[in-house]
This record gives structure tokens, sequence and C-alpha cells, in this order.
């Protein structure tokens, strides 16, 4: 189990160093919005997956060492370090599960299966340890004794108990670094080599103004959670800007239906496609009414976790805004699905960092943000995207 244990860290460790996407997790997909979030390392620097590689290989050593052909000392103390690492595994396992429910509000399933394989081996060294003596013969005795003589036990009882707890002082620890530590804004950035498409902003959706001196393009998808916090962010930014900046909306659905650089497809991304679509005639039929719809897809109601529309309810919306009418005829329009290439040909064009959205585009630069708020998304397009000002 501890071997299993760390060969998953180690994995999702060597996925955080190189980046790129994990198997079986494509861009936006529940387990990429764990791997990405700011919850996978602490102080955005050291991977809490490098932490656990360190806390199986310890476990797997000590295991190999708790035998009765082990030295007493040295067998004691192996005892001892395994109830220590087991406490914090699961302390961990305990807390990391809150977080994907609570925080992120998505499950990794190699997490789910790390932190599984660390509940069970706690479990069982917790349930081992008190039960082992110094010699087999003495164990023999014990097993026709009424009472257990305490002084040939490994570990007492009661001192496994503390060892453990000492483990989950641990765990609470990594907690408070995690929340107290302000992690960067910025989870991964690059240069396209390729020349991008340009974008006239007299004619793609936008918000702010198609006069702005600096337009940034905003690929993004109605399903994703980190767009909805992004887009949050977009028109104070432009007010920080005094007006000289503006993004331009690019969708880029995290799905193959018409996505040619999605390898795999997920569930909560099946109808990215045609909410895209159903975006762009609104925007096709009234440029107006478009800002309101954006808005409105990427609304929650106050003190509740945001949800994505769907399809249904945005078709309803889209109806409403502009009449079945118009609505119609735009979504028939073949300027949607050029607009769609176009923004499609960008992603395809800036997947050096993986196929994760949201991603800021200006120039040859690219990043693809987790703001927390105004001031860090402003820092972010200047520091990294080169954006004048403000």
């Amino acid at each position: 189990m501890s071997a299993l244990g760390l060969a998953l860290s180690a994995y999702l460790g060597w996925h955080f160093l190189v980046g790129g996407s994990v198997i079986g997790c494509g861009g936006g997909s529940p387990c990429d919005q764990v791997l990405s979030s700011r919850w996978s390392a602490i102080g955005g620097v050291l991977p809490v997956s490098g932490l656990a590689e360190g806390a199986y290989l310890a476990m797997l050593i000590a295991s190999l060492t708790i035998g009765p052909s082990t030295a007493a000392p040295v067998r004691h103390l192996a005892w001892r370090a395994l109830l220590v690492l087991a406490g914090a595994a699961a302390g961990s396992a305990v807390w990391f599960i809150i977080v994907q429910k609570w925080e992120i509000g998505a499950f990794c399933p190699y997490c789910m299966a790390t932190h599984i394989t660390s509940l069970l081996l706690a479990a069982l060294v917790i349930w081992r340890a008190p039960r082992q003596w110094d010699d087999d013969s003495t164990a023999e005795a014990a097993s026709d004794a009424t009472t257990t003589p305490a002084a040939h036990r490994v570990i007492g009882p009661g001192a496994a108990a503390g060892l453990a707890a000492i483990g989950l002082v641990l765990a609470g620890i990594l907690a408070v670094c995690q929340v107290g530590l302000t992690p960067p804004a910025v989870v991964r950035s690059g240069q396209s080599q390729d020349i991008l498409p340009a974008l006239d902003p007299h004619a793609v959706p936008l918000v702010g103004s198609p006069e702005a001196t600096s337009v940034v393009a905003l690929l993004f998808d109605y399903n994703c959670s980190h767009c909805q916090q992004v887009h949050a962010l977009l028109e104070e930014a432009i007010r920080r800007f005094g007006g000289k900046l503006a993004f331009a909306l690019c969708p880029a659905p995290l799905n193959s239906e018409c996505n040619p650089y999605i390898p795999r497809d997920v569930d909560d991304f099946k109808d990215s496609c045609e909410l895209a679509k159903t975006g762009l005639a609104v925007w096709l039929a009234n440029r107006d009414a478009f800002l309101v719809f954006d808005r409105w897809m990427y609304s929650a109601a106050p003190g509740e976790r945001w949800h994505p529309r769907s399809l249904d309810a945005a078709r309803a919306k889209a109806v409403a805004l502009v009449g079945q009418a118009k609505f119609d005829t735009a979504l028939a329009d073949p300027w949607i699905e050029r607009y769609l290439q176009t923004s499609l040909r960008i992603y395809g064009h800036t997947l050096q960092g993986g196929n994760a959205v949201p991603k800021l585009v200006f120039g040859p630069h690219w990043v693809i943000p987790e703001p927390n708020n105004p001031d860090e998304l402003v820092q972010i397009l200047h520091d990294r995207l080169a954006v004048p000002g403000p």
C-alpha cells in the first residue's frame, strides 16, 4: 500500500513539474481543476504531492524493518515512525477531501485513490501496532493469557494513539500553511512561436471599448468554473486601465465535437460547443444583449456556488433577449462557425502549457491565470502579458 501511494504521488508530482495533462484528465475536467488549483501546492512552489512522496517513501522503508527478524530497537523505532506518518497521511487525506468537496467543487480520481490508500494504510498501521510483540514466543504465550503483559509489546495502545495524534497535528500544520500562505495568481504562462490570428475589435464579442489601445483575447468555456471567476474581474480590470483595455471573448469549448485539440471528452463539457454557438448567435443578433447574456451565463445567486447553465436554459435566455426569429437566423449564420474556428486556432497555437482555460492571450504571450482579485489580474496583465499600463 505504501508503494501504491508512492507511485500515485510521484506521478502527480511529475505532472506538477513538467505540466501537460494527466492521463484521463482532459482540460477543464474535474481532475484538471483540482490539479491546476492553488491547493495543489504550498505557496504555489512546493507541490503537496512532493510531500506525499516523501511520506510514502518513509513509510515504505519503515515497513521493511518492522518484522521480528529486525533488531528490537530498530523495530520499535520503525513502528513509531509508521504511526506518526500514518496519522499525518490520514489527516492530510481528510483535509484534501474537504478542499475538493467544498472549496474546489471537483474531485480528482488520482487524488482520491491516494487519499483512500492513506486512510486504509493508517487504519491498518494503527490497528496492528499495539498487537506487535518483541518476539514470536512472547506472542504465542500472550495468545493463551487472559492479560497482555505490556512489557512485551512493541508499543502500547495509548502510545500508539498518541503518536498517530502527533501525525494529525502535522497534517493540521500543513492545512494552516496552505490557508495562510498566499499562492501566486498565475498557474502557467508562456509565449507562442506561431503567428496568431488577428482579431478586429469592431467585429468580435468584446468586453470594453473597441477603441481600446490594448485588446486581450480571452479563451473561455461556459462550463468552466475558473472562467467564471476571471469573468467576474474583467470590468474592474478595464476600469483600472482607464478604458485603454478590452477583452475579446473567444470561445474555446473543451469538447471534441467542435474542438479538435481536445484528446478526451468529459461529461461536464458535453454541451460546451452548443453553448458557445448560442452566445455567438446572441451577439450576432444584438450586440448589446450579448453582454447581458454573457453576465447571466456566469452569474450565481448571492451566497451560492456558481453552476453552469444548461443548454435549454441558455437558449431560452437567448430567445428572451433577442426574439426567436432573430436567434434562429443568427444561429444559422456561417459567421459563427468561422469565428469559432478562429478562436480555436488561437487555442491550438497556445497549447504548450496544457489545454486548460481560461487563457489570456496578448501578442505572442499567453497565460492561464487564477487571480483572487482585480489587483492580481492587473498584475498578471502587466507582468506576464506585457499589456501597457495602467
